[in-house]
């Protein structure tokens, strides 16, 4: 048996414990199955540096705050009601959804002052706060937050530039060599879109940017059409047709721009 296999465990229906026993040590770094992959999940400055070095991955990214409850969203990223509303929506409708935001001023500053904080954010100090991202994973980074008060971050779990293709033994070697720990649940995944094939699957969720250039929040638009800075949907994913349908309810204009920021 390889040493892999002693750390891979199937995921038992609610939150793995050994993930919560790493995740709230210090540097812990875990592999958890998502609605459209795998992840590296981290919750500290010494678990990012193992992401980035496990994934050889440029740092100019906006990182990933998994979110476990809209409390939370609403706790630490500023909102218009508008984008307060789309966040609601996607919630009850259960939509995987991500939105580049700015950090409210108390939660940033309650970021432990160890490097976590640049490793979170790109330059203009916004991070991607995504809900409704897999059951496995939304209920560690649930308990995570709720009881110990930690953070989970996210990246996909797979090399740069290549997909895991929604199976565990896709992470690549790398990534299964650095993680502390394996959640195995293929079959979640597949379950997500079982109409579709390794090749026409999507591997990401959608990304919604709601700032502009410098990172200050798009403004609230209140029905008045052609208000830009407007929301930027800056990567397609998984369910992009019915987040466009509940952005073209709320928002009179956005605009689509796949592969704009990165």
């Amino acid at each position: 048996m390889t040493q892999v296999d002693t750390k891979t465990v199937r995921w038992q229906g609610n939150a793995q414990p050994e993930a919560i026993d790493i995740l709230k040590a210090d540097g812990g770094m875990i592999v958890s199955p998502t609605k459209v992959g795998y992840i590296i999940m981290t919750s500290d400055d010494k678990g990012l540096e193992r992401k980035f070095a496990a994934k050889n991955r440029k740092r100019n990214k906006p990182g990933v705050v998994l979110c476990g409850s809209l409390d939370q969203v609403k706790q630490l990223a500023q909102m218009t009601s508008e984008i307060e509303a789309m966040y609601q929506k996607h919630w009850d409708e259960d939509i995987l959804l991500g939105c580049i935001l700015p950090w409210q001023e108390e939660a940033k500053n309650a970021i432990p002052n160890d490097g976590t904080k640049d490793l979170m954010m790109d330059q203009r100090e916004t991070s991607c706060f995504v809900i409704k991202f897999g059951k496995p994973s939304e209920q560690i980074a649930k308990t995570m937050w709720e009881e110990y008060g930690k953070f989970s971050f996210a990246s996909s779990a797979n090399p740069s530039g290549k997909g895991n293709r929604g199976l565990v033994t896709g992470i690549g070697e790398q990534i299964e060599d650095a993680a502390d720990l394996i959640i195995e649940a293929d079959d979640y995944v597949a379950s997500i879109q079982p109409d579709k094939t390794a090749e026409t699957r999507y591997e990401q969720g959608v990304m919604v940017s709601m700032v502009d250039e410098s990172g200050q929040l798009v403004p609230q638009q209140n029905g008045a059409v052609g208000v830009q800075p407007a929301p930027v949907v800056i990567r397609k994913g998984l369910d992009v047709d019915k987040i466009m349908k509940i952005m073209s309810d709320i928002f009179s204009t956005w605009d689509y721009r796949h592969g704009y920021y990165y």
